[in-house]
């Protein structure tokens, strides 16, 4: 055992084992690299990455190169998951340096964490042009030991460039329809009008960029921005990268074609596509885009929900093969023909597996294919596909099934929050808002600590223990876009108000005075350089996160503050929409709905009445964006503003359950006819 047996992180313990003498990160793996005069090997990954495992295998099992390690370097592992910001730091040198990056990451800093070397995966032998990983470490060792001055002027230019790359976007003025129809425009030009998504491979579900065309069609009405969302929802719930059999997604495609995932299933990308396909089907009434997001949502609470009701980070892509025993990827997913007849009979299993498109060449690895739907397949009735994909089921479930990362993120478990408590709401299932209110339960009872004067929220748990890691600012904005969510479902306003307390720290501990933001709090341990990135990676900044939450909170409350700050954060969009709105597609929705309103509406009548809950349904599936909600009792003026502000002085219309809509500072008629709010609120009813 080495000094991670003692750790939380599963990633960490998969490497506890190892004769690598790793240590986490700290202060003291530091000191020690001080003492010794030796540099730090920082290795970077997560529990579900593929080549994580890959390299660990091939090196860091290996006692030659383990002893080699040990001798010349303090050699540290991160969890990329549990510590972004140091992912990010480093992750920032390694691009800047190479062009490219990616997990592992293989970093070499001096003892005061100042990069002098980088890469990503290096194989144990020389291959395609790599230098083997032996070759890095004696390369690295040699100009350590012979050419120091050298090594600590890279290190400490590498560290002064990083310490300079400051953003400045809060003076840049809030984007308006211009930028975001040009945002529209360049999005058009990257489209893959022939098999959905963005650029070629490998290809990403563009879940935010999805996100902003569904809200720029309801705002604008443009049907090219609706279309390129329907096609590439089609394109990706036909393909591969869609667990036919289980429901949920695979982190991405290695082709254009969706056809063969790398086959990681991550909650947020799960979380973000559940949201989007639901959203989807609110736009269009699409049965594909609601049986997409209702078997996503029944993937995460049955393969990801953790005991104490929240929701694991990941499966990973490998699993034991049970012909070799060895750990591959996709092993649990793929499919012969021989196979699907074993398991469905002759005349079952020819039909399988042209429904399935099942080859004998097959798709993926060793005659081997992933389920996918081709437009070509046969036509078969709905009961008969249901017995097959049932019996295929429980024959994949007796095999080795991959592993899971059960640490809770706060982030993720955020945007599963909001992505469980719309569905529930749409497709009428309380208990997906019940998983969802368990999850946000969770988040309060373990990961916020609202002590006086150290009010924080923690990044990660495991076992309903919290972790040692402070939050950053995606788990603040995705908490409270999860919070504000749960709470225009559920009416309870005591989300709301664990919303504001997060957002009021977003203001206090995040933001700089020109309103731009960072991804650390103020009081955070000091890296090299303090991460701020506004552009989404596999899921949505940290800063336009909070935009979002903080502008949602405004709209629910009137602060003018929360208001200003959402404003002034979305100058990155103003600055970069247009320019890359590939990445930053969560920024142009928020931006989207600053130009709706959002609109603000209140819900009021008597619980037991089911007018009310016909009228807040209609609220709820307005298309309006970024709309919130709010349903109550209605309360005289007298009463104060009590848990919801927006239904202060709202009352019954003639004895009736009703829905006032605002916007913009003025508000329309009320009505106590939902057809009549859908309008007001741009739904199509599905």
């Amino acid at each position: 055992m080495n000094r991670l047996a003692g750790v939380t992180s599963p990633y960490l313990l998969q490497h506890a084992d190892n004769p690598v003498d790793w240590w986490p990160w700290g202060p003291e793996a530091f000191e020690e690299a001080k003492r010794r005069a030796v540099p730090v090997l920082l290795s970077v990954g997560y529990s579900a990455c593929h080549w994580c495992h890959v390299m660990a295998h091939e090196s860091f099992e290996d006692d030659d190169t383990a002893a080699y390690m040990n001798e010349h370097f303090v050699s540290v592992k991160v969890d990329r998951e549990e510590r972004p910001d140091v992912d990010a730091v480093y992750m920032e040198a390694v691009q800047a340096a190479t062009g490219q990056g990616g997990w592992p990451m293989t970093v070499f800093l001096t003892a005061d964490a100042e990069p002098f070397y980088f890469g990503t995966y290096f194989p144990p032998e020389p291959r395609h042009g790599m230098p083997s990983f032996m070759q890095v470490l004696e390369g690295v060792r040699a100009a350590w030991v012979g050419r120091p001055e050298e090594v600590a002027d890279v290190a400490r230019k590498i560290a002064q460039d990083l310490a300079g790359r400051q953003l400045d976007y809060g003076k840049a003025g809030t984007p308006g329809p211009e930028e975001l129809a040009q945002a529209l425009l360049g999005l058009t030009r990257e489209y893959d009008a022939t098999r959905g998504g963005f650029g070629g491979a490998p290809k990403f579900p563009p879940s935010m960029v999805l996100e902003f065309l569904l809200r720029h069609h309801a705002r604008t009405g443009s049907e090219g921005a609706l279309q390129m969302v329907t096609d590439t929802c089609e394109a990706m719930a036909r393909g591969g990268i869609y667990d036919q059999l289980g429901g949920g997604f695979a982190r991405y495609s290695v082709d254009r074609e969706w056809v063969v995932p790398h086959f990681e299933k991550m909650l947020y990308d799960n979380a973000l596509l559940c949201r989007v396909y639901a959203h989807l089907w609110r736009a269009t009434g699409s049965e594909l885009a609601r049986r997409v997001a209702l078997e996503t949502a029944d993937f995460m609470v049955r393969e990801l929900r953790t005991t104490e009701g929240g929701f694991a980070s990941a499966l990973d892509a490998d699993s034991e093969d049970p012909l070799t025993g060895k750990h591959v990827e996709g092993a649990y997913y793929a499919w012969t023909p021989a196979q699907l007849r074993e398991v469905l009979g002759e005349d079952d299993g020819v039909l399988a597996a042209g429904y399935f498109g099942v080859t004998e060449e097959g798709t993926f690895e060793h005659g081997t294919s992933v389920l996918q739907l081709p437009q070509d397949g046969p036509a078969v009735g709905a009961e008969r596909i249901a017995g097959i994909r049932a019996r295929l089921m429980a024959a994949r479930a007796e095999r080795p099934a991959p592993g899971r990362d059960d640490k809770v993120v706060a982030a993720w478990n955020g945007l599963a929050i909001a992505a469980l408590a719309d569905c529930g709401a749409y497709f009428e299932r309380p208990d997906l808002v019940e998983r969802a209110t368990e999850a946000a339960d969770l988040l309060v009872r373990v990961h916020f600590d609202a002590a006086a004067g150290r009010a924080r929220l923690a990044r990660t748990s495991k076992d309903g223990h919290v972790g040692s890691n402070a939050g950053v600012l995606e788990d603040y904005g995705d908490v409270a876009e999860g919070f504000l969510a749960l709470a225009s479902v559920t009416g309870e306003g005591v989300w709301l108000e664990f919303a504001g307390f997060l957002t009021d720290l977003v203001l206090d501990r995040f933001t700089a005075e020109d309103g731009s933001l960072y991804d650390t709090a103020h009081d955070a341990e000091k890296l090299i350089r303090r991460p701020q990135d506004p552009t989404d990676t596999a899921a949505p900044s940290g800063w336009t996160a909070a935009a979002g939450a903080l502008l949602s909170y405004a709209a629910h409350t009137g602060s003018e503050a929360h208001r200003t700050a959402a404003e002034r954060a979305l100058g990155v969009v103003h600055a970069l929409g247009p320019r890359v709105p590939r990445f930053i597609g969560h920024g142009l929705a928020v931006a989207e709905a600053l130009l709706d309103g959002p609109r603000e509406v209140a819900v009021v009548g008597h619980p037991e009445d089911p007018a009310l809950a016909a009228l807040h349904r209609a609220a709820l599936l307005g298309t309006a964006p970024g709309a919130v909600v709010a349903v109550g009792r209605p309360q005289s003026a007298e009463d104060g503003e009590g848990e919801f502000p927006l239904l202060a002085g709202r009352t019954l219309v003639g004895g009736l359950p009703a829905a006032y809509v605002c916007r913009h500072f003025v508000c329309a008629r009320p009505t106590t006819d939902p057809a009549e709010l859908s309008e007001q609120l741009g739904a199509v009813r599905p």
